[in-house]
């Protein structure tokens, strides 16, 4: 599928070639559901932090709640699971109508999502970029069943599996995981945004923060294509190309990142992932929406600079 990443000079990952795990098994053959899963990592965190309940420090949204964080978890490591045997297994891609790759682990990574969150969640809906809209209900699981199709068709490893939900319109919990880089991002709405190994390891999560730059002309900027990057204001440094762009920002390693393309399944995540780690987004309508084609996603210093600089439109 379409990517919110610009395509890394080099990196491919050359992987001994194994079938695809059975989408039936238990996630917990590698990732065991007890003291050392990512869930309950975030709840030790939380709580050594504050010194409080680990639910309430991990989770602060009141439309969800721990279970709905776990879920999400447990869900991701089944996918990440499934769509890492057949990233080293090897498959080719196709194009679809709107001439946009997808390959068969794209197709099996969204089912697989689906009946694991359905079994949980049977009232909630779900929306996904390869089998579209399931469902009215206010609580709906946004899937991107492999981010950056193009990258896991090529066998280089900078592809995630993205799992959101959104409460009435807002994104309350966001899981990217890149399963060959052994990463994983997430955020709970009013939880703050944090990074960890996948699988699960021995190492406590690192909670993210964007940089503090305030200086226009100190800013390092990024943007999707050159169209974009001629957007930004002239002048000002522009980071060194990266496929990982939103990690670098959520991370504080760049201080924008310009995209004014693709879809809500590409960018629901990131904007929770931004925001929680203290920045902003802004779609091209001057609003906050995954579903605008993209937008500007930046730390809270230089937001407005560069909202007035892209003449995007201001909200009160």
């Amino acid at each position: 599928m379409t990517s919110l990443l610009i395509r890394p000079r080099t990196t491919l990952l050359d992987a001994p070639a194994r079938p695809p795990p059975d989408a039936t098994k238990s996630p917990r053959g590698r990732h065991q559901a007890d003291a050392r899963s990512p869930w309950h990592a975030a709840w030790t965190s939380a709580e050594t932090r504050h010194g409080s309940s680990p639910t309430r420090s991990a989770v602060a949204s009141s439309t969800v709640d721990s279970d709905d964080l776990r879920l999400a978890f447990d869900t991701s490591d089944r996918a990440a699971n499934l769509a890492l045997g057949y990233f080293t297994s090897g498959v080719s891609a196709t194009r679809k109508a709107d001439g946009t790759p997808v390959t068969e682990a794209d197709r099996a990574v969204e089912r697989l999502l689906r009946e694991t969150l359905s079994a949980a969640r049977p009232d909630d809906a779900f929306l996904g970029e390869e089998l579209g809209r399931l469902g009215t209900s206010d609580r709906v699981w946004i899937l991107d069943p492999i981010d950056g199709t193009s990258f896991f068709s090529r066998r280089d490893p900078n592809w995630r599996v993205h799992v959101a939900l959104e409460v009435d319109g807002h994104t309350e919990i966001a899981v990217v995981t890149a399963p060959a880089l052994g990463r994983r991002w997430w955020a709970t709405r009013g939880g703050g945004s944090f990074e960890s190994p996948w699988p699960r390891g021995e190492a406590e999560p690192r909670r993210l923060d964007v940089s503090t730059t305030s200086v226009l002309a100190d800013a390092r900027l990024e943007a999707l294509d050159d169209v974009a990057g001629a957007r930004l204001p002239p002048g000002v440094a522009r980071a060194p190309a990266s496929p990982l762009p939103l990690v670098e920002l959520v991370r504080g390693e760049i201080d924008a990142f310009l995209v004014e393309r693709y879809h809500i399944w590409d960018h629901a995540p990131w904007i929770l992932l931004v925001e929680e780690a203290g920045g902003r987004f802004t779609d091209r309508t001057g609003g906050r929406r995954g579903d605008r084609g993209g937008g500007l996603y930046s730390n809270a210093n230089l937001h407005g600079e560069l909202l007035t600089a892209l003449h995007y439109p201001v909200r009160p």
